[in-house]
């Protein structure tokens, strides 16, 4: 679901009857839609006339039909922090003004965005725009221009850098305009030395003598003689607002004496200036228009219907109309003049008078602001005004309301926010907020904390059995009506945070009991947990079916972000089954229903590119892998929902280590060690194990049995699947350092890594291997086997390793998707397939001289791409000819996976999709006889198609 957006933000100002002109002022902005300039800085103290100035020029360039340019105006406000707000008004602003869209970049602020989905939005919008200006043959001199108003309320890290990449990767035909009070954290300097920045600042904003008398006495009505208007020019030292308020406390004075008076009166700073003049301002106005003014200071923006409920006054429309015919600060939002706000400095103004003269009102007006709000169903503006008014009760029942909505956006960082600011003494007595409260804790990992709010939830729950009138303070929500189950569903998740499997299975059992057919959610998580707990025992068979559950009742709720998260949990389940073929067909049917209607939800997406890495990752094509990793990182680099961050690093790791660099594979799982949360899954990799793997590839046996010492894994154990991982990594570190022979190391490691015990090893593989042909874990025994011969063979036991290698690879019918595994193993692995041949029966000697050759060609592959010609098939002098020759444009594709693009840069260069170079991939590598981009670049040099 979209982040709603305000069309008011939309809307430059509207222009007045009468302005000053102003063109040595326009003429430096003209400098804007010159070759090479990227962003217009207009930044100076409030009230200099920056809005005023740029709206007029902009108006001026946007019906100008030889300049060619389209204006996108934003007007921010302190909410556009949230990122997911702040995306999606711009892109609303940008197709505001006809800028070409690509449906794909269309759905900004759907789920929860963070930096890396919005600037691989903003990447997609640009390579949108390069490619519709080719195609359109679109002339250079045409522009789209952003203007973004008050960007000084911006303090969100997030919001700079995807402004940064959007100066740094902006096309020809956009530039950006940024009006400010103070200098944005932008690349300024390297702007202003590349001459890509034109600027204006409080010395040139400030009025001459001339704009002075032109103001005054032509747009404030005034008739004052050159002496004054120069003495008031003086005293305000140009500033615009300390111009339009002296010439609104001018207008009631009659005589020529009263003028003078004045203008000798005040001197001084700025806000001395805007004190003194706001306070003549007032003074002159009607009580009830004064009355107004100050009770509508509470409010960022003012309609008719809104103004006359916090004020009472039921002609307030008609007198918001009359503010802007008389020029008292007021600034209309739209082009119906339907919405107006006031001018920031004048509205700082009236809150500190009213503060000083009233504080008792100002909470009811934002009580009453709330309740317009809650009534016009803008919810994030009720809750804010009702914290405003310091009405903690109205807040949470608001957060009840909304928490539905907010959840199913995924917009954690406005809920996280809201939950931080509610006070325990609302959230505990009520079960909807004690429960949201736990969600927040988990996410913070406070387990403890998570517990106690549960508690206090079930109390609640307790007392509202025992007393039914507790219950009617809460607002009656679906959270209400399954809270019950709610609670058993959250305790269930905390119970696996803490890796209790029987205690998830237990909590979820009872929370699917207690929902109705139609709590769709809570249905969801508690299928969800149940499949997590039988995987977590390594029961895949009961874990499928129950998850598929759990991602049809994730759809049914309308949690579509969820649901394709989810889809990679199971993703992870079929790879244990021994079917990553399936994995990849469910991440692929999600990437499919995620665009479907042009609605990508960018951080579940990259999670399942990321997870498509890893799947090609274990079939050894590394260029795919690197190419999925790309696009994950285009649309949500290394985050998505908290306890997936750590997903992309993980897998970089992995590709890093498969072409050895194991430095940096060790930098990027310390990364993702960062980034782990115990969250809802289980931690059926543990980060530290795969580090250990990492060490023994680099040759650092110390290192690895280092973790052994800390791992709380044994020969000894009895099997586990959660525990699976860990102890086929124990086996790996013996049989290590069987190789080495050693007995013994420097750094004396505990009794069960400081001797070999290989028999050991064997029987604890023997034990892992029946638990998982049991569950039918045939990826798990596949793993186990192939361990299990290694071992057998550093016993000397040769005959007996060729037939449990070749049973291993007999059983599970897509062992070439387990290509990285077999490669792992190394030299250890070559060995034994230089010997098993020869010792085992016929047909398993046919299997394992299968295995050996394709894991000599997958070595080759993955590791030398620029092998001799005398290795290269086809390096005969006879020709080869293919049965289905490659297109042009297929021949324009192979050449572009030559080159050192990856397959985003390719999808760029070629103006195509990624799904759409993906398909061209697969036909080139049918037609080549190829299962990745090494052999095929191989293939195509052996052919002279390159």
């Amino acid at each position: 679901m979209a982040t709603p957006v305000l069309a008011t933000k939309l809307h430059a100002p509207a222009l007045r009857e009468r302005v000053v002109a102003r063109a040595r002022l326009t003429e430096a902005l003209d400098t804007l839609v010159q070759p090479g300039q990227r962003l217009g800085l207009v930044s100076a103290p409030a009230g200099f006339g920056k809005t005023t100035l740029v709206s007029g020029w902009t108006a001026a360039v946007d019906q100008d039909p030889q300049r060619s340019i389209a204006v996108a105006w934003l007007s921010l406000d302190e909410a556009d922090n949230d990122l997911n707000r702040w995306t999606a008004h711009l892109f609303a602003a940008l197709e505001r003004a006809d800028m070409p869209i690509d449906s794909a970049v269309r759905v900004a602020g759907t789920g929860a965005i963070d930096v890396a989905a919005a600037t691989g939005l903003l990447t997609a919008l640009v390579n949108h725009i390069a490619h519709a200006v080719e195609v359109a043959a679109v002339e250079v001199t045409h522009r789209w221009l952003v203007v973004l108003d008050d960007y000084h309320v911006i303090n969100s890290p997030d919001v700079h850098a995807t402004v940064t990449y959007l100066l740094d990767h902006a096309p020809e035909q956009l530039r950006v305009l940024i009006t400010t009070r103070s200098d944005p954290p932008l690349p300024l300097a390297r702007l202003r030395s590349r001459a890509q920045l034109t600027e204006l600042r409080a010395n040139d904003l400030r009025f001459t003598a001339q704009e002075a008398s032109d103001f005054l006495n032509e747009v404030m009505g005034l008739d004052l003689p050159p002496e004054d208007v120069e003495a008031l020019d003086d005293r305000t030292e140009g500033w615009a607002a300390g111009l339009q308020l002296a010439g609104l406390s001018l207008r009631g004075r009659a005589s020529r004496g009263d003028v003078s008076a004045f203008i000798e009166a005040f001197t001084g700073s700025n806000r001395f200036v805007v004190d003194y003049l706001a306070d003549e301002v007032l003074a002159q106005q009607p009580a009830e228009v004064r009355d107004f003014l100050l009770r509508t200071s509470v409010l960022d923006r003012l309609t008719g219907s809104l103004c006359a409920a916090v004020t009472g006054q039921p002609d307030s429309g008609a007198l918001l109309e009359r503010l802007d015919r008389d020029n008292l600060f007021v600034v209309p939002l739209d082009d119906d003049r339907a919405w107006y706000r006031y001018h920031h400095l004048f509205a700082d103004v009236l809150r500190a008078r009213l503060l000083a003269g009233d504080p008792d009102a100002v909470n009811q007006l934002h009580r009453d602001a709330s309740d317009w709000y809650a009534a016009h169903g803008s919810h994030e503006d009720a809750i804010r005004h009702a914290f405003a008014a310091n009405d903690f009760n109205r807040a949470g029942r608001l957060v009840e309301a909304a928490l539905f909505q907010t959840r199913q956006q995924r917009r954690d960082a406005l809920l996280l926010t809201w939950m931080r600011a509610l006070p325990e003494d609302v959230v505990r007595p009520n079960p909807v907020l004690s429960m949201c409260a736990g969600w927040a804790a988990m996410v913070a990992g406070d387990l403890q904390a998570v517990e106690r709010h549960l508690d206090d939830a079930d109390r609640a729950l307790v007392a509202a059995a025992e007393n039914p009138a507790v219950a009617t303070a809460w607002v009656d929500t679906e959270d209400l009506r399954s809270a019950p189950a709610g609670v058993h569903m959250y305790r269930a998740a905390l119970a696996q945070a803490r890796g209790d499997s029987e205690g998830t299975a237990e909590h979820a059992r009872a929370a699917l009991t207690l929902a109705g057919p139609e709590h769709h959610f809570i249905r969801a998580g508690g299928a969800g947990f149940l499949g997590l707990a039988a995987w977590a025992r390594g029961d895949i068979a009961e874990a499928l079916p129950t998850f598929e559950q759990c991602i049809a009742e994730l759809r049914a709720a309308g949690n579509h972000v969820d649901a394709l998260d989810a889809t990679i949990v199971l993703a992870g389940m079929w790879v244990t089954a021994g079917r990553p073929s399936q994995a990849r067909a469910v991440c692929e049917q999600a990437l499919v229903t995620a665009t479907a209607h042009g609605e990508p939800y960018p951080r579940a997406t990259a999670d399942l590119h990321t997870w498509l890495a890893d799947l090609a990752l274990g079939r050894n094509d590394l260029a795919e892998a690197e190419d999925e990793l790309g696009t994950a990182a285009a649309l949500a680099e290394r985050a998505s929902i908290t306890e997936n961050q750590h997903r992309w690093p993980t897998v970089a790791a992995g590709l890093r280590a498969a072409r050895g660099d194991y430095g940096q594979a060790l930098q990027l799982l310390d990364d993702a060690a960062r980034l782990y949360r115990a969250g809802f899954y289980p931690d059926l990799r543990p980060l530290a194990a795969t580090k250990a793997r990492v060490h023994l590839a680099r040759g650092r046996l110390e290192a690895a049995l280092a973790w052994v010492a800390t791992s709380g894994v044994g020969l000894d154990d009895h099997p586990e699947f959660a525990r699976e991982y860990a102890h086929l990594t124990l086996a790996r570190v013996h049989l290590a350092l069987h190789r080495t022979h050693q007995t013994r190391t420097p750094n004396a490691p505990t009794p069960g890594a400081r001797n070999v015990d290989l028999d050991g090893v064997l029987a604890l593989l023997d034990r892992l291997e029946a638990a998982a042909t049991a569950d039918a874990r045939h990826g798990s025994a596949l793993e186990v086997r192939l361990l299990q011969a290694l071992t057998l063979h550093a016993l000397g036991g040769e005959a007996s390793a060729a037939k449990k290698l070749a049973s291993a690879v007999a059983a599970v019918p897509e062992v070439d998707a387990f290509a990285r595994l077999f490669l792992d193993e190394g030299d250890a692995l070559v060995a034994l397939l230089e010997q098993a041949p020869r010792l085992a029966r016929s047909a398993d000697a046919d299997v394992l001289t299968s295995l050996r050759r394709r894991v000599l060609a997958q070595d080759a592959a993955g590791q030398d791409p620029e092998r001799p010609a005398t290795e290269r098939r086809g390096s005969s002098a006879v020709p080869y000819v293919l049965a289905d020759p490659l297109s042009e444009r297929e021949v324009e594709v192979l050449r572009l996976l030559a080159s050192e693009l990856t397959g985003p840069e390719i999808a760029r260069h070629l103006f195509i999709s990624l799904n759409t170079l993906r398909t061209h991939t697969r036909r080139i590598y049918t037609k080549l006889d190829a299962t990745n981009r090494a052999a095929a670049v191989r293939r195509g040099r052996e052919l002279d198609l390159l």
